[in-house]
């Protein structure tokens, strides 16, 4: 008994000497794989073949941006963050303005719309800050901001009805149709997308958005790209195929 319990004791040990390397080595490659799924995502662009017309999205956590190398990995386009609510501004717009253009870059402009403040101090902190200058593209509102937080309750209408004056201020100040930049919660929460005849950009990582209920003009593929020519993230933007500009 004594012997055949020292054998079962060896083949265990045995069995424990294989087991525990294999295991071990299946948890590099789990390793191996997430890094390169991690860097794969964090790097990702949507194919140039499909979407020939390529861009980004800039705002103050990007830091420094290498303005021609972003010509370099393909993108024609920069939609930077301009003001922000009644009074929010992007102290670098200006001089981010000027340096895309230089690297041959079509420039717009981009408001963050608060639904809590009214809409003509928005347009006011808008058309103040941002030129009226007809090469730029039409100015972007970027909706995500959900009116559920306000300190007074906003219904439904009047946040429709104001987002509507706001969109006439712009207009007028631009000469051009704004973009609505949807997020999904904002438009789950306020259907705008059926109620404003306007072009609209969407968000979806990898995968083409389809939650508006039409066609997108612009697409958010990587909202959070990896590159090596800016300090931080950018948003990379691909434009609907076929068309020719954003």
């Amino acid at each position: 008994m004594a012997r055949a319990s020292k054998r079962r004791g060896g083949r265990g040990r045995a069995r424990n000497a294989v087991i525990v390397p294999v295991a071990a080595f299946a948890l590099v490659v789990l390793a191996v794989l997430g890094g390169w799924g991690w860097w794969h995502l964090a790097h990702w662009r949507p194919d140039r073949m499909r979407y020939r017309v390529q861009g980004i999205e800039v705002d103050a956590a990007s830091g420094v941006v290498d303005w021609p190398g972003v010509r370099t990995l393909g993108g024609s386009f920069v939609y930077l963050d301009a003001t922000a609510g009644a009074s929010g501004r992007d102290p670098a717009f200006l001089r981010n303005l000027d340096d895309a253009r230089a690297a041959g870059l079509t420039v717009g402009a981009v408001h963050r719309y608060d639904p809590c403040q009214p809409a003509d101090r928005q347009a006011t902190n808008f058309v103040t800050f941002v030129p009226r200058d007809p090469a730029m593209l039409a100015p972007a509102i970027d909706m995500s901001q959900s009116g559920d937080d306000c300190p007074v309750h906003i219904s439904d209408g009047a946040v429709e009805s104001e987002l509507m004056t706001f969109i006439n201020q712009i207009e007028i100040h631009s000469g051009k149709p704004v973009v609505l930049k949807l997020s999904p919660a904002f438009e789950r929460r306020y259907g705008i997308a059926s109620r404003f005849d306007r072009k609209l950009w969407l968000t979806r990582r990898l995968f083409e958005p389809g939650y508006a209920g039409r066609p997108w003009a612009l697409w958010t593929a990587n909202p959070s790209a990896q590159t090596e020519v800016a300090e931080h993230a950018l948003r990379w933007i691909a434009a609907r195929p076929r068309t020719a500009r954003p």
